[in-house]
């Protein structure tokens, strides 16, 4: 698991299923990728299978937004089985919600979480996509 600072300092967690903490007294809401998590706490599941893109891109992309107001109160994990693709999806989507242009947030996330964050070119272009629909919203 990783602490993810974002340029207007909001901080969001990211985790691999493999490191789940049941009990993490910090954390006060998550958003998952993955059913397998399985949560006893406060958050939200994303239907969004593995190398893939949101079954409901609107309602992914609303989920995205509340996290990451959520963040502005307290910590906040994302997290699917391996903390790379899925996670570092929302990660750059998040990105783009503190401020990062749409065309450098796969980089950004990249450079401050993983470099291996964002697995295909179609998660890629879906942040592009959650930057122009962010754009549309007061968020």
């Amino acid at each position: 698991m990783a602490i993810v600072t974002f340029p207007d300092g909001t901080r969001v967690q990211a985790s691999p299923l493999a490191e789940r903490r049941e009990d993490d007294p910090e954390r006060i809401y998550g958003l998952y990728l993955d059913a397998h998590w399985a949560p006893t706490w406060p958050s939200d599941l994303v239907e969004w299978p593995d190398f893939g893109l949101p079954a409901d891109r609107e309602a992914a992309a609303r989920q995205i937004a509340d996290a990451f107001a959520r963040a502005q109160d307290g910590l906040v994990e994302v997290g699917c089985i391996g903390g790379r693709g899925r996670t570092g999806t929302v990660l750059a989507c998040m990105a783009v919600l503190a401020g990062v242009p749409a065309g450098d947030a796969v980089a950004w996330v990249r450079a401050a979480y993983r470099p291996e964050a964002v697995e295909t070119a179609d998660q890629e272009a879906w942040v592009e996509w959650f930057a122009a629909w962010a754009a549309t919203r007061s968020l």
